[in-house]
Parts: C-alpha cells; sequence; structure tokens
C-alpha cells in the first residue's frame, strides 16, 4: 500500500539566516510511504500528516537536512509499519525564481 502526502504547505521557521530565524516562512511537504496493509493494520495519513506539521513547527529547525532526517526518524518511531519513505521538504518563497529542498529516500528493515 502506499500512502501519498502531496502539498502539504504550512508557515513554519527553518533556516540559518537572521530573518528566517525570526520570521516564519512557508514550506512544503511531500510524502510517500510505503507499508503492507494487512488484517485491518493501517497508518493513518492524517495523523503523518499532523506529525509533520507539528515536528516541524516546535523544532523550529536551522537546516533543512535536520528537518528531514528528524522526520524520517520520528515518523518511523510513530508509525512502525512504514517499510520505505521518501520525503522532500521545500522552500518556495526564499529565493526568487524558483523553489529550493531537498527529498530523500528512507528504508527501514525491522
Amino acid at each position: 500500500m502506499r500512502i501519498l502526502i502531496e502539498d502539504l504547505t504550512f508557515e513554519t521557521i527553518l533556516g540559518i539566516l537572521p530573518h528566517e530565524r525570526t520570521t516564519p516562512q512557508r514550506v512544503r511537504v511531500e510524502c510517500r510511504i510505503d507499508y503492507t496493509y494487512a488484517d485491518g493494520r493501517f497508518i493513518n495519513y492524517a495523523e503523518v500528516a499532523g506529525h509533520i506539521v507539528d515536528t516541524m513547527q516546535k523544532m523550529q529547525f536551522d537546516l533543512i537536512e535536520t528537518a528531514l532526517e528528524t522526520l524520517g526518524s520520528t515518523l518511523h518511531e510513530r508509525f512502525g509499519l512504514i517499510e520505505t519513505m521518501e520525503l522532500t521538504i521545500r522552500k518556495p518563497d526564499i529565493l526568487p525564481h524558483c523553489t529550493v529542498g531537498i527529498s530523500r529516500r528512507f528504508t527501514f528493515t525491522d
């Protein structure tokens, strides 16, 4: 089974520049989660989306890389059925004329 969370958009503190530490900016997160659905065991996509927003707003990360790694770890801890996951975090407003971001694929073996 695959969960798709696309264009999850919210404001948070993210970055190392002085104005990024004081003024929330818009971020956009994409998440693809693969897991095995069996015997009614499933992952609630609303809880996944809420966890992403809550974590990023609470932690106010300096680096987008740290945000991505932390989300990968905490999502797997909270939703143990996750087998693989691809996360992308984008900052659409930080540079003129483009959107920047990072992405990573996580594979979990239990």
